[in-house]
């Protein structure tokens, strides 16, 4: 069994509205520091919450610290950019506006991870963007999300992370934002609470973590594996794992997007004919925009993080998921993925699949083709 940290209190949250009610508060709590890092930082009204709470942290001298990436955040205006920095907010970009069609390694490598890191006490880790959830491209209803707050021991591997992100970016910047050298060791620990462990995934120690992680609890699975995944383009080695545990009669169910938001996305339908006759259960979410990336194996282990099942996530971005061995968040979580393909699922079956669907076979093959063509010229 993989090793967890004992001793760390969990709570899950769902979508926007629960999670930076969450934030803001911790925000306001702050001390200390406020360490921030997100793929997608929009200027909405979520947004605007979460500088303004930020903002206010700074006047009462807490150092805040402000990490996004450069193409997930490349519609933030230079007013804006100039706002926060005004605000004496320490800002910087992982790397620059580079656009991902260019093919080469490092263009590709972004920083996915969505987190907050309050005083070394208090970390939020999951999928969610700072982004309103009713900013989403069909206009449908608000986004479907999920992400956590953690406090124990685990978070001091969030703080040894995030920090030294934050140095290594500002030292490419030649920036010399002042970061304190010694990170907090006083953490409480909470009796009886939760094993969990932080996991990243990076392009130098720990390259495969997560998707380690994944096929350990996959191939060890006795009873039912639920994912729910936004961008879900398995690998060679995940893919034979989950058709592995359908055949020794793992009940084995996917939750995958409906909105394609963008071409590459249909790839994932690449999958569901090969899947659908080994017995795999699909639903795609088509109520409103799924951006989840969550996970619950045999009621025990589960997942919660910002990486998708896609070679993106597993071989290029960075990435942070926390992965809980608890029976009652992984039930938490359940009823929740459960409620999610039961009011906003729609099952795909295979009759239906084989019979009908063309276009959406052609375009999720000429998708995956792409990829798999893209991967090649980037060396991948």
């Amino acid at each position: 069994m993989p090793y967890y940290l004992k001793e760390n209190k969990i709570e899950l949250l769902k979508n926007g509205k629960d999670y930076f009610a969450s934030v803001i508060h911790s925000i306001k709590q702050a001390r200390q520091n406020i360490f921030v890092e997100a793929y997608i930082f929009s200027h909405d009204v979520t947004g605007i919450k979460i500088l303004t709470a930020l903002k206010e942290a700074v006047k009462r001298n807490v150092e805040v610290y402000l990490l996004l990436d450069g193409f997930g955040s490349r519609d933030l205006s230079q007013e804006v950019i100039d706002e926060i920095k005004a605000s004496k907010i320490h800002f910087l970009f992982y790397h620059p506006k580079i656009s991902p069609y260019q093919m080469k390694r490092i263009s590709l490598r972004r920083l996915h991870r969505k987190m907050f890191l309050i005083d070394h006490k208090i970390a939020y880790v999951g999928g969610i963007n700072i982004i309103d959830d009713m900013n989403v491209p069909n206009g449908k209803a608000p986004r479907i999300d999920y992400a956590a707050q953690l406090q124990g021991p685990a978070v001091h591997f969030i703080s040894q992370s995030m920090v030294k992100l934050w140095k290594r970016v500002s030292w490419s910047h030649l920036e010399k934002s002042y970061v304190p050298k010694h990170i907090h060791k006083n953490i409480t620990s909470y009796s009886n609470g939760t094993r969990l462990n932080f996991i990243e995934r990076d392009n130098f120690r720990h390259r495969q973590d997560i998707e380690k992680a994944y096929l350990h609890a996959i191939q060890n699975a006795k009873d039912e594996i639920l994912i729910a995944n936004a961008y879900f383009i398995p690998g060679k080695k995940f893919e034979r794992a989950l058709i592995e545990a359908a055949r020794r009669g793992v009940s084995v169910t996917l939750l995958l997007k409906g909105e394609m938001d963008y071409f590459l996305s249909n790839a994932t339908r690449a999958f569901y004919g090969k899947f659908l006759k080994e017995g795999i259960g699909i639903f795609e979410y088509t109520r409103s925009f799924m951006h989840s990336k969550v996970a619950v194996i045999d009621e025990t282990w589960s997942t919660v993080g910002s990486s998708n099942i896609d070679p993106f996530s597993l071989l290029l971005a960075r990435e942070a998921n926390i992965v809980v061995f608890d029976k009652s968040f992984a039930s938490q979580l359940k009823r929740n993925i459960k409620e999610d393909i039961r009011f906003g699922g729609t099952e795909i079956l295979l009759k239906d699949w084989d019979k009908a669907h063309l276009i959406k076979r052609l375009k999720a093959r000429m998708a995956y083709l792409f990829i798999r063509l893209s991967l090649g010229i980037a060396n991948i």
